[in-house]
């Protein structure tokens, strides 16, 4: 075979070799390793909570003028009754007042009578034609003025005597005196406390619950309460108030139970323990860097057991508690979430998992 001939042959399959090269050959989809956690419900133990007894209702009863007190019929500790006094205050300056206001009261119903009478002299004889209806009208005005002063000064008196009654102070209701912030010989401004009257029938216990444990926490759930120093002696207590926002140091949140016809035993100040009585709702606790906040929605990443991708799930947060988040629905059990690189991420992505699928 001539020299051609062999290039001949040649040329074509250096050709198709060349063009084999030059075709990209597509690179493996990258697997990326990532941490993650499988979903698995706990469930609440019953925990006991230490607290006080506490009365649901209170005054600071104070008077409502200045003036020295001269009187102060209880202490801390006493019972008060409806309506008793309870402290005074000085009158003499207001029992003056009063003395006035009625003297100045008889003063004008004296003239009130006086015009009156003249009034009808000047009727009489404006009849008989031997006054000016100018004259009767005058003496129809004064009366009508007269009249008018005794008014006021009733309504005067009965301000004095209001304002003389002020130096009374009493409860609105039966109850337990807590504090005292006067003493006889003080003098005292408005609206400075005074007594402060605890009502003895309304008691709550006030305890402090952390954080974490209050998200499934409802109005009206029971609890059994016990008094620490007689733990035989024990009360029902209902879920009456959580408050809104937590302790910024020590991360709990103060908690309100009212006491079911509570013994005698369950003195306003007494320690006790309240423990819930329904067993707590299983929770589903993750770390809080498996959060994605994105469009105003709370997500997770959730790997497919069977591909390895990931997916975003939209899920319901009952709580946060710093390094971990309570999820309230969105979630099964069984489902592995990824808790590491969240927001490098894609729909679909393929995952590796370490060896166990460890977290």
């Amino acid at each position: 075979m001539s020299r051609w001939a062999r290039r001949g042959m040649l040329l074509p399959a250096a050709m198709l070799a060349a063009c084999s090269q030059a075709e990209p050959q597509k690179a493996p989809e990258a697997v990326r390793p990532v941490l993650s956690v499988l979903v698995e419900p706990q469930a609440g133990s019953a925990q006991g909570f230490a607290g006080t007894v506490e009365p649901q209702f209170s005054a600071n009863l104070s008077f409502r003028l200045l003036g020295k007190v001269v009187a102060r019929d209880v202490d801390v500790g006493d019972r008060v009754a409806r309506g008793v006094t309870i402290a005074a205050l000085d009158p003499t300056a207001l029992d003056l007042a009063v003395q006035a206001a009625r003297a100045e009261l008889s003063n004008a119903e004296a003239q009130a009578a006086n015009a009156s009478a003249s009034e009808e002299r000047q009727r009489q004889l404006l009849a008989a034609a031997n006054v000016s209806q100018a004259v009767y009208d005058a003496a129809r005005q004064a009366s009508q003025a007269a009249a008018a002063n005794v008014e006021r000064a009733r309504a005067a008196l009965a301000k004095s005597e209001e304002q003389l009654g002020y130096t009374r102070l009493f409860s609105d209701f039966d109850g337990i005196v807590t504090a005292v912030g006067a003493e006889v010989g003080q003098t005292v401004s408005p609206g400075q406390t005074v007594v402060t009257v605890a009502r003895s029938d309304a008691r709550e216990a006030v305890v402090d619950i952390p954080d974490r444990l209050t998200g499934g926490l409802a109005p009206g759930a029971e609890f059994d309460v016990v008094l620490q120093s007689l733990p035989s002696i024990r009360s029902k207590g209902r879920l009456r108030e959580i408050a809104p926002q937590a302790d910024n140091s020590t991360r709990t949140r103060r908690v309100r139970l009212t006491l079911v016809d509570p013994p005698d035993a369950f003195r306003l100040g007494s320690t006790v323990t309240a423990t819930q009585t329904a067993p707590a709702a299983p929770m589903i606790e993750l770390p809080a860097s498996a959060l994605l906040e994105k469009d105003g929605a709370d997500q997770v990443w959730i790997v497919d057991p069977q591909t390895s991708n990931v997916t975003l799930r939209t899920v319901e947060v009952a709580f946060r508690n710093g390094a971990t988040f309570t999820v309230a629905g969105g979630l099964e059990p069984g489902m592995r979430v990824i808790t590491a690189g969240i927001h490098s991420l894609q729909e679909g992505q393929k995952v590796g998992l370490p060896e166990g699928g460890a977290k």
